[in-house]
């Protein structure tokens, strides 16, 4: 691969100097000269070591500036109110450098109210001379999408509540039209449009109900294809096109909460197991003056399909959608006529296993061309599609995968995308020219690691966060043609320098071949005192499913220090990636999993582990733990029961112990059809192998996990139970997939899985 690099004029110990400079320096005393040690109230329960979460950063669609939050300096509002900070919107321009309050907090107050609004979400008109306020925002299953809005008035600073008096937070997805003289949003499963100059409200669609989505997703389709946004404008502002989902016949799963009330409370909601019945998806075009809703014709059973991307074209008259088989092997591309409904095949894409989706369709030449990632020649490669039908172009030529596609610059013609040809762990930035022609790596070359952007409209800057797995992110502002750092920004400042007063583990990434054919990528942490003469116990950290990749050569974040924390307690932590999992190692690697999932993958971890016990002679083999989450935990069950003679003890969180629970689009994603492939889904299923647990086991779930249901550690527990086999079991009530939900919840549960090892891995075994 030929790419042309470019170095950073300002090197990473540049950008700590002015950390320093800037009195961002935190200091604080070692404990006894070797550095300070980790604890589970320090990672979890105290600020110190907190990643914190960027401030709200939105960049102007009229000039080289960006808007974000930052404390008011005006005087309290509300005597009982003085404790708590309130936010203005500041702009901040990257060419002078010049900070001006475009909001104060104080005009964000509700009439007869002395509370300033807390901001969860700002978006902007397009002329930028109002600001729509997202507010008391909610969580809605995975995020927090359901909440109130506001619009500002820049010039006449007047603010009013978008929805008329509405019930509290009951509004999601409201968006400026196009000229900012309307805003659209969705509200018990309808989609509703409010004129801004008389604030006049229109129902666009009547026909919501608790089975009938209009402008969102349903449970599945949120979770899976990331479908929440649900409606999008035309680009003239006129008509807006939208999914509507009918989940009348699709099977009800029942969340139980008996913590909340004197009598259980119960969620009920569509969730589709494998090879049960989905959602009726169809797409809608309606005016935004109301009327009937034009729904396009959308070939086949609207169950047995999914669309999974829509978007206006710029001649406010066509829609193109996006529409995948139930086995997700093949996705067309469809040209739809928004004003009778007609559909035109544009393209197919088609693979042997599964399509990945393209969620974003970047547009080109005003919509005569597109862009497209595919796998069609055994890397993930980005293409131009001409809709004249003349054969796509390859631009990003060579033996390596495109992660994702970042940003298009439409006046130079540069297409930005972020790789990693040589190193599957690291994440960097590159551009290439539409019309194709040598890739240029715009990441400095001194900074080895993950790079993340997030691109100004004009991509002409972004805001670029670079972190290694050692050191956390460093967040600034670039110029993107030649990566120059107009200034740092404080968001990680002082974690940067407590990491540094840390009694800092010994980490590593490695290689190790499991056959003659397959190696893996992996990372080792070693305790601050690591004597290579001495044995260690080991915790596996596993996931190995294709939804994520562990081994980066990124910040971990809490549960990274989690692993240092264990470390530092005399603990050797792992991880690799096994076959399968979603790295940047070509498809064969990704889909050689195919009708397989829990069969390669724990395979592949029990060879790794036996490899490196033979190659590290620290390890000692009658010490090996393993954990994981989600797909991790699953992964986690298979490693216990099938392989006992490597791992005496491990802690599974929120598993997927029988894949037969799980929901369609995910699960028929990669393992097909279950009538098609019951011996795959029998043997791919951890309780399959219960009755040959023999080590230590720690099972962890919420009860209110709506995403991997706790019903199927419930069925492993019965599984255990009738098969005479002990184990621990730590149900977390109403708590979601992420167990984080309620007081003192994380840290109680890292506390939990820390005594369990202490408990059954740390102990030196008896005749050593």
């Amino acid at each position: 691969m030929n790419m042309e690099q470019q170095e950073n004029r300002w090197p990473i110990g540049v950008i700590v100097w002015l950390m320093v400079a800037m009195g961002c320096v935190y200091t604080a005393e070692k404990d006894n000269g070797s550095g300070i040690m980790l604890s589970n109230e320090k990672i979890f329960s105290s600020q110190d070591f907190k990643t914190k979460s960027p401030p709200l950063r939105v960049w102007s669609k009229q000039s080289t500036s960006y808007y974000t939050l930052m404390p008011s300096k005006a005087a309290s509002l509300g005597e009982a109110k003085k404790d708590l900070r309130r936010y203005d919107v500041v702009r901040i321009d990257l060419l002078s450098d010049k900070q001006d309050i475009v909001v104060e907090a104080q005009a964000l107050v509700e009439s007869g109210s002395s509370k300033s609004l807390e901001i969860d979400g700002l978006q902007f008109s397009d002329d930028e001379k109002k600001v729509l306020i997202y507010t008391n925002s909610q969580q809605v299953w995975r995020q927090k999408t359901r909440g109130d809005y506001w619009v500002f008035d820049l010039n006449t600073k007047v603010l009013s509540k978008v929805g008329g008096d509405t019930a509290p937070a009951t509004l999601m997805f409201a968006k400026f039209s196009p000229a900012g003289t309307a805003v659209a949003y969705v509200q018990a499963h309808n989609i509703y449009q409010q004129n801004l100059r008389d604030n006049h409200i229109t129902a666009l669609t009547n026909d919501g109900t608790a089975t009938c989505i209009n402008g969102t997703g349903d449970w599945v389709n949120e979770e899976e294809l990331a479908i929440r946004d649900g409606f999008c404008w035309s680009p003239d502002g006129q008509s807006i096109a939208f999914w509507q989902f009918d989940t009348a016949s699709v099977p009800r799963f029942h969340l139980i909460d008996n913590t909340a009330e004197l009598y259980p409370r119960i969620t009920s909601f569509a969730y589709p197991k494998v090879g049960q019945t989905n959602s009726a998806v169809r797409i809608g075009v309606v005016s935004v003056s109301g009327g009937e809703v034009r729904w396009l014709a959308i070939p086949g059973d609207p169950r047995q399909h999914y669309v999974s991307a829509i978007g206006w074209m710029p001649d406010n008259a066509s829609v193109m959608l996006q529409q995948l088989n139930r086995l997700q092997n093949t996705n067309r591309v469809f040209l739809a006529n928004a004003r009778n409904g007609g559909v035109q095949l544009l393209m197919t894409e088609q693979d042997a296993a599964w399509v990945e989706t393209n969620s974003r369709t970047s547009l080109l030449r005003n919509g005569q061309a597109f862009l497209w990632m595919s796998e069609r020649d055994g890397w993930d490669h980005i293409y131009v599609i001409n809709r004249d039908g003349s054969p796509a172009k390859l631009i990003t030529p060579g033996d390596y995968d495109v992660l994702a596609i970042e940003a298009i610059d439409s006046v130079n013609n540069w297409v930005y995308f972020s790789a990693s040809p040589d190193n599957p762990t690291q994440r960097y930035l590159y551009r290439v020219h539409v019309d194709g022609g040598p890739a240029q790596r715009l990441s400095p070359m001194s900074q080895p690691g993950w790079h993340t952007y997030s691109m100004s409209r004009d991509a002409q800057w972004a805001i670029h966060s670079y972190s290694t797995f050692s050191t956390p992110p460093v967040v600034s502002v670039i110029k993107l043609s030649d990566h120059r750092v107009a200034h740092v920004l404080p968001d990680q400042m002082m974690l940067q320098e407590k990491v540094g007063t840390l009694a800092k583990p010994q980490s590593s990434f490695f290689k190790i071949a499991i056959n003659d054919e397959v190696t893996l990528d992996g990372w080792r942490i070693c305790p601050p005192n690591f004597d290579p003469k001495r044995t260690y116990p080991v915790l596996f950290y596993v996931y190995g499913e294709p939804a994520g990749q562990s081994v980066r050569d990124s910040w971990g974040g809490s549960s990274g220090l989690w692993h240092w924390m264990l470390a530092q307690r005399g603990y050797i932590v792992i991880s690799v990636d096994p076959r399968g999992t979603n790295v940047p190692r070509g498809r064969a690697w990704r889909k050689c999993i195919y009708r397989q999932i829990g069969m390669i993958a724990p395979e592949d971890i029990a060879a790794a582990t036996r490899a490196l016990v033979k190659k590290w002679e620290f390890i000692d083999p009658k010490r090996i733990g393993v954990w994981g989450w989600s797909g991790g935990g699953s992964n986690t069950l298979h490693a216990i029961f099938r392989f006992p003679d490597l791992f005496s003890t491990a802690i599974a969180v929120a598993p997927n112990a029988n894949q037969l629970l799980y929901d369609t689009i995910y699960q028929e994603r990669y393992m097909g059809l279950p009538d098609d492939n019951a011996e795959g889904y029998r043997r791919g299923s951890p309780i399959t192998y219960a009755a040959q647990l023999r080590g230590n086991l720690l099972l962890v779930h919420g009860t209110g996990d709506d995403n991997g249901h706790f019903q199927g550690t419930e069925q492993l527990m019965n599984s255990l139970i009738a098969h005479n086999k002990h184990f621990t079991v730590m149900p977390y009530p109403a708590r979601s997939h992420a167990i984080s939900e309620g007081e003192n919840t994380t840290p109680h549960f890292y506390d939990l899985m820390t005594r369990y090892l202490d408990e059954h891995l740390m102990p030196e075994p008896q005749g050593k």
